[in-house]
């Protein structure tokens, strides 16, 4: 339709200028292939749109085109080791869980280059753990039990590993006020009553990492308790000297575990102010004789620069701790990666299990992290983890539930926005937390075409020598500009020459339709030789007006700097309303009938009753039914008065026929429409609509007539026989329910009477009695 033509214009016209390659303005093939990975430069087509997309160039006709493409190389890729428990034992450094581990890339700005890792947990890999022990008051009875915990630890520990060596250190508190009491007896003994303990102290390194378990048991067990004022520790001081003192403590390039128990809360930066220590933690390591000396000089670390320091040495740590700081210290957790968390029995007598747990809890996750990146460089991963989980995101990163042999892999996207400032080549390196292992990466940036080292220095074709000429383009000597180096920077700064070519002190130069040359827009050519870009900022052209029909301003006017001029007799944005008003008059020479206005050569009906084109039709005026009467009555039934000459008379609408009332058309707003109801000379019922769509005239008509149906003599006669027997059975009982109450009142009556009647009781004075009495005279009545 005439209506998706003027979208598809439309939407390449949108293409066009929303062109990120064209936008960029670039000027040379280097400066081209940086702005995206679908820009290409044009090396053989002289026009100066030579960087474009691709698809672009290729349509214009251009077959030399830069198009450089990224790649990487793998420098280093040493298998991953496949040990077993009880084989030859390795150097730590000889084994291997990551692969590959070094590698080259080229990266062109805004291609992807995709990179894939493997991991391998490896079996009976060496362990190193250090126990770092709170020595407060309050820790007393869990010392005896930490007493033994080498060899006991050291038995558990070689079901997992056979290369496991094991460390010791504690700590207290700052040796200044208010943390500890700093009177002479209490610097020496500052436990209370008759308990001995030893000095407070910061940190101490007891024992350096061993495989000695019985060296463990005898040290640890010559450790005395000690003491402070107030609740929390000062173990965040102990975790940064543990952290950073790696050849005082021992560590080596194997898995690192630190052990943090106590029963109270920490200190962070900022709490030292109350005893007046304001330097801020330096991170680095201070220990004398092994023991930390500059806790009354720096402050306690903060927890991110604990965490950066953890993660730059791979140790893993395990909080364990008493129930009561459960939830501190869970929430501590969530700040540290690679950290566990185990509730510690009230003597610690659990903390052989808690150990083996938390180890089982942090080896079983591999979570990657990189390091700094590059300035304009992005990185993804998507991991691909054990039973075919895959996951994107920040979840990409780590795969949890990894037994020892298990192998999963990483998707790695290494994106480049641009080209980095350096000339050396960056690096960034990619680690799985808590293990020394990582891949190292070499970032190398393309920022130049191939065919820049082939340039023609001070080639005449740009401007008498003033610039290179290479990939097809001059790119000019410094104190040259333009686009064959014509003009002189002293002449006219390039600030200057943006300046006049930005309307309105906008930010698109030339309206992004041309070059600035020495300060003055060059517009750019189309294809077409008819269509041009105008104006002094190139910001007019006359092919971008409002189309009708397809047709530039309706084929009515002409397109100036995208506004349509109309020819005489047209109007509107697109030329598309006529003045003439010829083809709105009516039968009766009348615009519209009288009952509309006539726009663009139409009528408008301001009567919504008439319609048609000249507002002359009328379907739902009183008179219609009966007008059309005859017509519907031939053509659907063969009858009426014009039954003889119907085809002649009455072939005007279209006929359609429906089975019943309900399937006849019901009004909408689109067109008026009639019902009606007409009788035939039959008495017969017959219903049909009437309405005119778009000057079509319509009828629907029922095809079946309503005619009345004659009496059914045989009912009325059974009804008028029944309705008499009836009659006649009710006046019976009527007049036997009169009788019936007649006669019980006469009987009523009767009883009445007799009750009341009066009878003489007197005896008969001619009666005797035949009974005689004769009394004994000698009877005494005994």
């Amino acid at each position: 339709s005439v209506f998706f033509l003027i979208l598809v214009h439309s939407f390449i016209i949108f293409l066009f200028f929303g062109n990120e390659c064209i936008k960029a303005n670039a000027l040379s093939c280097g400066e081209c292939i940086q702005v995206g990975a679908k820009c290409g430069w044009c090396t053989d087509t002289p026009t100066s749109a030579r960087c474009d997309e691709l698809e672009s160039l290729r349509k214009r006709g251009c077959d030399k085109i830069e198009n450089p493409h990224g790649s990487q190389r793998i420098l280093k890729n040493k298998a991953v080791t496949n040990r077993k428990k009880g084989a030859e034992k390795l150097r730590p450094e000889d084994i291997t869980q990551i692969q590959p581990q070094k590698l080259s890339l080229n990266l062109r700005s805004g291609e992807p280059q995709n990179i894939k890792l493997k991991f391998k947990r490896a079996e009976d890999y060496p362990i190193d753990l250090y126990y770092l022990m709170d020595l407060s008051y309050s820790m007393k009875d869990d010392l005896e039990n930490v007493k033994n915990l080498g060899t006991s630890l050291m038995k558990e520990m070689s079901k997992i590993t056979s290369d496991f060596r094991i460390g010791f250190g504690s700590f207290v508190e700052k040796t200044v006020m208010p943390y500890i009491s700093t009177t002479p007896a209490k610097l020496l003994n500052p436990c209370t009553g008759d308990q001995n303990c030893t000095s407070p102290f910061s940190y101490k390194n007891v024992l350096k990492l061993t495989s000695n378990g019985e060296q463990f048991n005898s040290l640890v067990g010559k450790q005395q308790i000690s003491g402070n004022l107030d609740s929390p520790e000062g173990g965040f001081d102990a975790i940064m000297q543990v952290a950073v003192c790696g050849e005082h403590i021992g560590w080596r390039n194997v898995t690192r575990l630190m052990v943090f128990s106590t029963d109270a809360g920490f200190h962070f930066a900022g709490d030292g102010k109350l005893g007046g220590i304001v330097l801020p933690n330096d991170g680095k390591c201070h220990l004398e004789n092994n023991v930390y000396t500059m806790s009354h000089y720096y402050d306690y670390p903060s927890i991110a620069h604990l965490v950066q320091k953890l993660s730059e040495n791979n140790i893993q740590t395990i909080f364990a701790v008493t129930e009561e700081f459960q939830p501190v210290y869970k929430e501590l957790k969530n700040l540290i990666p690679k950290s566990a968390v185990g509730t510690l029995s009230a003597n610690s007598s659990n903390v052989i299990n808690l150990i083996v747990d938390a180890y089982n809890s942090l080896s079983s996750e591999v979570i990657l992290e990189n390091s700094k990146l590059p300035e304009g460089v992005t990185i993804t991963y998507q991991s691909r983890c054990k039973n075919g989980v895959v996951n994107e995101g920040e979840n990409g990163r780590k795969c949890s539930n990894i037994s020892i042999g298990d192998e999963v892999s990483f998707n790695i996207n290494i994106t480049a926005q641009g080209c980095s400032k350096q000339v050396k080549p960056e690096s960034i390196k990619i680690k799985p937390l808590g293990f020394t292992e990582e891949v190292e990466i070499l970032l190398n940036f393309i920022c130049e075409c191939e065919c820049h080292k082939h340039g023609i220095k001070n080639s005449d074709m740009c401007h008498n020598g003033n610039g290179t000429f290479e990939c097809g383009a001059c790119r000019c000597n410094k104190g040259r500009v333009g686009r064959q180096c014509e003009c002189r920077k002293d002449e006219v700064s390039t600030e200057d020459l943006d300046k006049n070519c930005r309307k309105d002190n906008g930010t698109d130069i030339c309206s992004n339709n041309g070059e600035c040359v020495c300060g003055t827009c060059e517009c750019k050519k189309r294809d077409n030789p008819e269509e041009r870009y105008s104006g002094k900022f190139c910001e007019c052209d006359n092919f971008n007006c409002d189309r009708s029909n397809n047709k530039l301003c309706g084929g009515h006017g002409r397109c100036e700097c995208r506004v349509c001029i109309c020819d005489a007799n047209y109007t509107g944005s697109a030329c598309d309303c006529s003045l003439d008003a010829s083809t709105c008059l009516a039968s009766n020479k009348q615009i519209c009938n009288g009952r509309g206005i006539c726009e663009c050569g139409t009528c408008r009906c301001t009567d919504p009753k008439f319609q048609g084109p000249t507002c002359e039709i009328c379907p739902t005026c009183p008179g219609v039914c009966t007008e059309h009467k005859e017509c519907v009555q031939c053509r659907a039934f063969g009858t009426g008065e014009k039954k003889d000459t119907c085809e002649r008379d009455c072939s005007y609408f279209n006929l359609i026929k429906v089975k019943d009332r309900d399937k006849l058309p019901q009004p909408v707003q689109a067109f008026p429409l009639m019902h009606c109801k007409e009788r035939d000379a039959n008495d017969c019922w017959f219903y049909y609509t009437y309405a005119v769509n778009n000057t079509e005239k319509e009828v629907h008509v029922v095809e079946a007539l309503e005619c009345p149906a004659g009496p059914d003599i045989i009912p009325i006669v059974a009804g008028v026989v029944t309705g008499i027997v009836l009659i006649g059975l009710a006046l019976l009982l009527i007049w036997k329910l009169l009788m019936i109450i007649h006669d019980r009142r006469e009987f009523a009556k009767f009883e009445k009477e007799k009750m009341n009647a009066k009878w003489d009781t007197g005896e008969n004075p001619i009666y005797k009695s035949a009974v005689t009495t004769v009394i004994n005279p000698k009877y005494e009545g005994k």
